[in-house]
């Protein structure tokens, strides 16, 4: 038995040397390309590069503080409600930018934001000779919101749910107005988070790559993972690839550091179950006020939604779906998806085990060098960005063989390293509480080993596999950026297909695109949040 238990430190060590090649042969190649072309490394530090690396802490400064600012008084609108008819509702509709790809949601935005959009349409009515430019910082800003407004307005709203309810009693009692319950009592529990939340945001914004690459408007508005894409793919400048990639990475960890200072945002932020009973009784204008703005919300985020089933569904799709090259992207991206989705959770899978492992070994001693660099691991990718390692690999790879044929293996390997953070969350919970139950039994019992897999743990980790596997392939299915790199006529994903119909300005095509790839990643996340919500029932 305890043969089979050593097993469980090996597999969490060859996970961590997966993660370690991967991350650590990427900046290898930075390094030693930039150590070999240092005259033209240090060249490419020009005035552009540093204009490129200012724009990209604008647009994710500006839309951290729109979103946030923005979530502050719709979580407290929400709250301020928590049975009012359709609330549910809304909060699934705000969790449906999660699932949608940032591709498919730029195509919806277009469709209500751009020049031939709803808005240019209700301007033209009203007599506003007014043409709408999406392109640019305003779409990444309003892209940006998009998906990062629900994002914030959920976290916010989880931390109030974790008020207690005699507050709200005591408040009633008391005799308080609106304002003072919210300066009171909202306000220094949303501003216990609001670092945490305002930094994850900020860090979702600093390493956006779909939305510049699509909504970007030229090199006045290039971030500095869209300069890395077009270096390699358009110019193949390799020495400012690289500087463009190691300022991409210091200004990541830096990033990192600050908001490992800041603390983080609630872990229940996804629930839709917590609802906490209120006391007060907002006034007629506080009702207005808050059903105005919650209806404002729900137009922004449901707009570019109804636009994208709306145009999608106004494509030839009986034409597209005849197309063999549409079939063969579909195929490829549900195939390398899929591998991803299994490659992340057996990763996952090893580093969940031994640290399991290693925590009931030690009781109640320090935790070890090897304890912590597995939790490092398991969050590995949010240090080095997806398209650091895909740079680095693609740089290194050039003096061995044709970058191209590698486009399966790196599309695997880093979308399986992208979904590892999610799928290490989900495991987890449910593989430690399995373990802290029946370690001590099985011990006596002398069950090890496959008996053990497949009696005690298959049963209870099988539901939370699927919901990180479902989860896992949703975000490979809708990824651009290693694929944006090492994609070719041979070998297409939908979202490069989509891409391409884009660029050659066949709208309706790429609409019809967006809508299938959108349904097949929110057919996923569906299947993960039920088995979420399953896991949270049963435990």
């Amino acid at each position: 038995m305890a043969a089979v238990r050593s097993l469980k430190p090996l597999a969490g060590a060859l996970a961590l040397a997966f993660l370690v090649v991967l991350a650590g042969g990427a900046l290898l190649s930075l390094a030693t390309e930039a150590l070999r072309g240092s005259t033209e490394g240090f060249a490419a530090f020009d005035s552009y590069l540093w204009q490129i690396a200012r724009f990209t802490l604008l647009q994710a400064l500006l839309s951290m503080v729109l979103s946030v600012t923005l979530a502050i008084p719709l979580a407290h609108a929400l709250h301020a409600h928590p049975a009012f008819p359709g609330r549910a509702m809304i909060l699934r509709l705000f969790a449906l930018p999660l699932a949608l790809p940032a591709l498919v949601a730029v195509l919806g935005i277009t469709t209500i934001y751009g020049r031939n959009g709803l808005l240019a349409a209700v301007l033209k009515a009203a007599g506003f000779d007014v043409t709408p430019n999406i392109y640019g910082l305003t779409g990444i800003l309003i892209a940006h919101v998009f998906f990062n407004l629900p994002l914030a307005t959920r976290l916010m709203l989880s931390s109030l749910d974790s008020i207690p309810e005699d507050y709200w009693k005591l408040s009633s009692q008391l005799g308080m107005g609106g304002w003072a319950r919210f300066r009171l009592i909202e306000w220094p529990v949303i501003l216990r988070n609001l670092s945490g939340i305002a930094g994850l945001i900020f860090m979702l914004c600093i390493t956006s790559f779909t939305i510049v690459l699509t909504l970007g408007g030229g090199p006045r508005a290039t971030t500095l993972e869209v300069a890395i894409y077009q270096s390699l793919h358009f110019d193949f400048d390799i020495a400012r690839a690289v500087s463009l990639t190691l300022l991409q990475l210091c200004l990541t960890i830096a990033v990192l550091l600050l908001l490992s200072r800041t603390g983080r945002p609630a872990e229940e932020a996804f629930s839709l179950n917590t609802v906490t009973q209120r006391f007060d009784r907002p006034s007629s204008g506080a009702k207005f006020a808050h059903g105005m703005l919650i209806l404002a919300a729900l137009i922004f985020v449901g707009l570019p939604i109804a636009g994208t089933v709306v145009s999608g569904l106004a494509a030839d799709l009986s034409r597209i779906l005849t197309e063999p090259l549409v079939w063969r992207a579909i195929l490829t991206s549900l195939i390398l998806g899929a591998g991803a989705a299994a490659f992340s959770l057996v990763v996952s899978l090893g580093l969940v085990m031994a640290r399991e492992y290693l925590a009931t070994a030690r009781r109640y001693a320090p935790r070890s060098a090897f304890e912590r660099a597995l939790d490092l691991g398991a969050s590995l990718i949010m240090v080095v960005p997806p398209i650091v390692i895909g740079a680095g690999w693609f740089i290194l790879s050039r003096h061995f063989v044709d970058p191209f044929s590698l486009a399966p293996i790196m599309v695997v390997s880093v979308n399986a390293a992208m979904a590892i953070p999610f799928a290490f969350r989900i495991l987890r919970p449910s593989w430690d509480t399995a373990a802290s139950r029946h370690n001590r039994l099985c011990s006596q019992l002398g069950i090890a080993g496959w008996n053990r897999f497949r009696l005690i743990d298959w049963p209870v980790i099988k539901r939370p596999l699927g919901a990180a596997f479902a989860f896992a392939m949703a975000l490979s299915l809708g990824d651009l950026g290693t694929i944006a790199l090492f994609g070719n006529n041979s070998i297409q994903t939908l979202p490069y297909l989509l891409l391409q119909r884009m660029a050659s300005y066949r709208t309706e095509d790429a609409a019809g695109l967006a809508l299938i790839l959108g349904l097949l990643c929110l057919g996923l996340m569906i299947v993960a949040d039920r088995g979420a919500s399953s896991l949270e029932k049963i435990r």
